[in-house]
């Protein structure tokens, strides 16, 4: 745990079980405290931001839509770490990696969300999330 001043951070990984679709959910989640006395004003001490991480399986799916739509060999090796641009593609060819990943994944992506996607990793983690909301919404 990092202390600035009367601000600290915590960063602790857990796993959530969801005993409603039998699912294991990753989550990194990032605490954040501060003294009551530095910061009257504010009532609750802490909060907590979690972030879906992909599981293996979506980012291979995601590799192997990105290597169609790009029409790359199969033994191109990609990382979850790889930009579409690194590879070529350009704003045409990422909407056209978005429309594949909707389609494969049964899921709409908002256009906000796309803009934000420039790695094979943002795209896991995003369709991950909007694959969790369809079925919590279900």
């Amino acid at each position: 745990m990092a202390s600035v001043s009367a601000t600290s951070f915590s960063f602790q990984p857990f796993l959530k079980l969801s005993t409603r679709t039998s699912q294991a959910c990753y989550r990194t989640s990032v605490c954040v405290g501060w003294s009551r006395k530095s910061f009257t004003s504010l009532r609750s001490s802490r909060f907590r931001i979690c972030a879906v991480q992909a599981q293996p399986e979506t980012v291979q799916k995601v590799c192997d839509i990105v290597r169609k739509q790009l029409a790359l060999p199969p033994e191109s090796e990609l990382t979850p770490d790889t930009k579409f641009s690194a590879l070529g593609a350009d704003s045409l060819d990422t909407v056209e990696i978005v429309m594949g990943l909707e389609e494969e994944f049964g899921i709409t992506v908002e256009e906000d969300g796309s803009q934000n996607i420039s790695t094979v990793q943002e795209a896991a983690d995003l369709i991950e999330k909007l694959v969790q909301d369809k079925s919590a919404a279900s």
